[in-house]
């Protein structure tokens, strides 16, 4: 436990290197926003695509494994949802609150994180969680935000959907490096050293990025935040753990990966959305940052469990 805890600090000391630098004002919000795209568009899309280009389809496509995470995610998605209504709030905003509780950083923090604490085996897992987030979650919550506020969804949806997938670096990365791996082609050496040097920025960029867009959030509505970090860092990974371990049977070590990609902190796009859609900005904010200071000691606690594995 206390070697794990050791071996994350350096990543959340970063993280806090970035919020120092953005509290202070010496790493203004447009330089944040700058270096987010950076890393989003560049970055960590050329350590994704590194990645997937080394592996097969049939590996990231572990289909007991995905039904596993689907299950824990739509379980918390709707009890959060449940919770929300009988609040009085509106639709959207147990929407909201719901993509708070499963939609974790995955890109910016597990993928550099889980990939140094639990190995390079656990690189399809993680993959494979961060396609369910991007691609099963994030349309699921454009569908019940168009309901909520129109009533109907519209049928050009589809297509909406899939141009914003389409545009998604990370989704591309991971496409085109599977693509490639599918043609049985080794990644050219000059290529490689490419990738290698641009990729080695993500991890460094991605947790000073996470720390500096900390740096103006504040924590209002004290109750609700403390909720949804609950339902974030424990109940996540509890009910991936069940959904796993009992009723899918996974295997033990993918099922370790699935329980610590759960246990991540509140992922900064959900903020972005909840601004976008001009709904529970506030809460979403300040459960971001409640979540990323608590997963400092709630991430190595799940990781020393799931590596006894």
């Amino acid at each position: 436990m206390i070697e794990i805890f050791l071996q994350t600090l350096p990543f959340f000391g970063l993280i806090l290197l970035g919020f120092g630098a953005g509290r202070s004002g010496f790493f203004p919000p447009e330089a944040t926003a700058y270096l987010t795209k950076f890393v989003f568009y560049f970055a960590l899309s050329a350590m994704l695509f590194g990645f997937a280009a080394n592996l097969s389809l049939a590996e990231l496509l572990d289909w007991r494994a995905a039904a596993a995470y689907l299950w824990a995610c739509a379980a918390l998605y709707a009890l959060v949802m449940a919770i929300a209504i009988l609040r009085r709030n509106r639709l959207d905003a147990a929407v909201i609150e719901a993509h708070c509780a499963v939609i974790g950083n995955t890109g910016f923090l597990g993928v550099p994180l889980l990939v140094v604490l639990l190995g390079p085996a656990s690189v399809p897992t993680v993959l494979l969680v961060l396609t369910i987030d991007m691609i099963v979650f994030s349309s699921l919550f454009t569908m019940l935000i168009m309901f909520s506020r129109e009533g109907r969804v519209d049928r050009s949806l589809p297509r909406k959907l899939g141009l914003a997938v389409a545009r998604n670096p990370m989704v591309m990365a991971m496409v085109l490096g599977l693509a490639w791996s599918s043609l049985g082609l080794s990644v050219p050496k000059i290529a490689n050293e490419f990738l290698t040097l641009l990729g080695a920025a993500a991890t460094p960029g991605a947790l000073f990025a996470i720390g500096a867009s900390l740096a103006d959030k504040s924590i209002e509505r004290p109750r609700i935040v403390a909720w949804l970090s609950f339902g974030k860092l424990a109940l996540h990974p509890a009910l991936t753990a069940f959904a796993a371990l009992v009723l899918f049977r996974v295997e033990p070590q993918v099922a370790g990966v699935l329980i610590a990609a759960a246990a991540l902190p509140v992922a900064g796009n959900v903020f972005i959305l909840a601004q976008h859609y001009n709904t529970g900005v506030a809460r979403v904010s300040a459960t971001i940052l409640v979540s990323t200071l608590l997963s400092i000691l709630t991430i190595p606690l799940i990781v020393a469990w799931v590596n006894s594995f």
